[in-house]
């Protein structure tokens, strides 16, 4: 008998789908050469991942940091199959915390970037750099996409294994918020999705703020 429980809230699932689709149109922008699109994506990018930090700190239980990042220790337990929790294991804790940091790196790096085959559309803080260092972090940029795009691969291919040998399928409770368990565990915790809509107006007030004073 199995037990169906809440895993994934609301602002968790939005996040998670909408950072495939703008990763999706960042990509694509890039290769098409629509570098307005390809800021305004990276923008909303930056602000999406921002609100996903404060979620992981003031948010619902199975979303918060807290819950789910854990030492070497837990990790050996879990690879024993002795992981009892609902949410993110501790390798996909792993897995979260790479994917955030090299999606902030990358983003950081666009703000300053340039286009350097036109020299008609820059990043929005590649002003405030003088031309070379500017060149020499859109070379950055443009490298450290590799990175990024091998942890993607490495994600999805870590969810094609779950589903394979682990008979497991992660994308069915990121779409329905719901998972299957074999053991009856406790409801996770879910915070208000009323803050994360007002955590979300307030980081996007400050980047687009932040950018437009520049």
């Amino acid at each position: 008998m199995n037990y169906r429980v809440k895993v994934w809230d609301l602002p968790t699932r939005l996040f998670h789908w909408l950072l495939v689709a703008l990763f999706g149109l960042m990509w694509w922008s890039a290769e098409s050469g629509l570098l307005l699109w390809h800021t305004r994506a990276g923008v909303a990018l930056l602000v999406l991942v921002l609100f996903r930090l404060l979620w992981g700190v003031l948010g619902s239980q199975t979303a918060r940091f807290s819950q789910f990042v854990r030492g070497p220790a837990a990790i050996l337990r879990y690879l024993r199959g002795e992981h009892d929790g609902v949410g993110h294991n501790p390798l996909g804790a792993l897995m979260v915390l790479a994917l955030l940091a090299a999606l902030l790196v990358q983003l950081g790096l666009g703000l300053f970037a340039v286009d350097q085959d036109s020299y008609t559309f820059d990043g929005p803080l590649a002003k405030l750099l003088d031309s070379e260092l500017a060149e020499q972090v859109s070379e950055w940029h443009a490298a450290w996409f590799n990175v990024l795009l091998g942890l993607v691969c490495v994600h999805l291919l870590a969810i094609i294994g779950y589903r394979v040998l682990r008979r497991e399928n992660l994308v069915k409770p990121m779409l329905t918020g719901h998972k299957e368990v074999a053991q009856p565990v406790a409801q996770p915790a879910f915070a208000s999705p009323w803050l994360a809509l007002l955590l979300l107006a307030v980081v996007a007030a400050v980047v687009l703020g932040g950018l437009a004073l520049v």
